[in-house]
């Protein structure tokens, strides 16, 4: 095994001397990290003492660090925040994305000593600690990222208990993302429902595969009352209600795995009833529809990935958190038992397939995060073109979204 570079000590030099005053008064204690290739960094414990294993990746986000956490697409991911500063906001009550945090571990190169914003109810060390998550900061976070791209998102493990050698031998035998059937276990337990803001104009099933609370919340903002159901919901149970559409959510893992989910939006389609998915909900879309997917070197996961809009002709820019992506062609549709589908959004930085649109069916979804939570908020009127979708359907117009659509939040699509 090899320490972090002499530059990586540097870099991080200014956290680390904070950390050493700290640990003087028994304030700290120090931690490493160890890939799965053996490649290690030592820096100070942040967060729960312990020790975790999971997933290492990173995140370019430079804000929106509490959504991150609470996105329960993270779990079984220990994340890198590129962002040198993390914590400065605190936290609070109101941008949790879910009920709990569900990353595996945390990685910060420079955390605040102290929050400092008037919405901030705790710091995020103490939350942190509350909640179990083991972190470690102070090492060159820079470094570790460079890593991960060259070598690909690997497992990874963080302890402030074990030696080096202890903590590789629990990486190693640790299970790979592959293959990894996460999310039943992100999951609702049993259905809920979250009521429309004003009058009630659709009714939604969305598939709970890991979704975040904006979601529901944007719906409801145009009108629509949505029923959450679990992962493993039937496509009969997402129906039975006379639902006008289907979300499917996001959501951690393996979509290779989910064969209850894409079996649930195979009946979905075969009801022809409208249909919108999100990041994993876009996996799900496509292998129901017998398209492949592959994991990706290290992902997409960040606030500022460029996007082209097909339908619209236009470029967003979008949040991203996804390790897996859609095999399709890029330059023609597919046949499939719905109809054809076609590459609706492209990654403008590695031409990755980010969105899906059904021809002949009324089913579309994207890769990234519409909700913007946290995030840019350029790809908000796709809620609106989902209403857009719905308001066809139940007219028995147009069954596919037209190539410009007027949305109902009064943008173009």
């Amino acid at each position: 095994m090899t320490d972090e570079h002499d530059a990586g000590v540097s870099i991080a030099a200014s956290a680390s001397e904070r950390g050493a005053e700290r640990a003087q008064s028994g304030a700290t204690r120090s931690a490493l990290l160890v890939l799965e290739d053996g490649r290690t960094f030592r820096g100070e414990s942040y967060g729960a003492t312990g020790t975790t294993v999971g997933e290492a990746v990173f995140s370019t986000g430079m804000t929106g660090y509490q959504e991150t956490l609470t996105d329960p697409s993270y779990a079984g991911q220990i994340i890198t925040m590129t962002a040198p500063h993390i914590g400065n906001t605190g936290v609070n009550g109101e941008d949790d994305e879910s009920r709990r945090m569900w990353v595996a571990g945390f990685v910060v190169r420079d955390p605040a000593r102290r929050p400092a914003n008037w919405r901030a109810t705790g710091s995020l060390d103490d939350e942190l600690v509350a909640q179990g998550v083991v972190g470690i900061s102070g090492i060159d976070t820079r470094a570790l990222t460079r890593h991960l791209r060259d070598r690909g998102a690997m497992r990874a493990g963080i302890s402030s208990v074990l030696g080096a050698d202890e903590l590789l031998a629990q990486v190693t035998a640790s299970p790979s993302m592959s293959g990894a059937d996460l999310a039943p276990s992100v999951s609702a337990d049993e259905p809920y429902v979250v009521p429309a803001v004003g009058e009630r104009r659709f009714t939604v099933a969305a598939l709970d595969l890991g979704i975040k609370t904006a979601t529901p919340r944007y719906l409801a903002e145009l009108g629509v009352e949505t029923h959450v159901l679990p992962a493993t919901a039937t496509a009969e149970q997402l129906l039975e209600h006379g639902v006008d559409g289907v979300f499917i959510s996001n959501g951690p893992g393996d979509p290779a795995a989910a064969d209850y989910a894409v079996d649930a939006v195979r009946g979905v389609l075969e009801a022809r009833r409208p249909l919108f998915g999100i990041c994993f909900g876009n996996q799900i879309l496509g292998r129901a529809l017998g398209l492949g997917t592959y994991k990706l070197r290290f992902g997409h996961r960040g606030l500022n990935q460029p996007v082209l809009d097909r339908v619209s002709g236009t470029v967003r820019v979008t949040s991203h958190n996804h390790g897996f992506a859609v095999d399709a062609p890029l330059d023609r549709p597919v046949d499939t038992p719905f109809g054809q589908v076609e590459v609706s959004h492209v990654g403008l930085n590695d031409q990755v397939v980010e969105g899906l649109r059904l021809i002949d069916a009324p089913a579309f979804s994207v890769q990234f995060h519409p909700e913007a939570a946290a995030g840019p908020h350029d790809a908000n009127p796709l809620f609106g073109r989902f209403v857009d979708l719905m308001a066809a359907s139940r007219e028995g117009s147009a069954v596919t979204p037209p190539p410009v659509v007027g949305s109902s939040t009064g943008e173009k699509a």
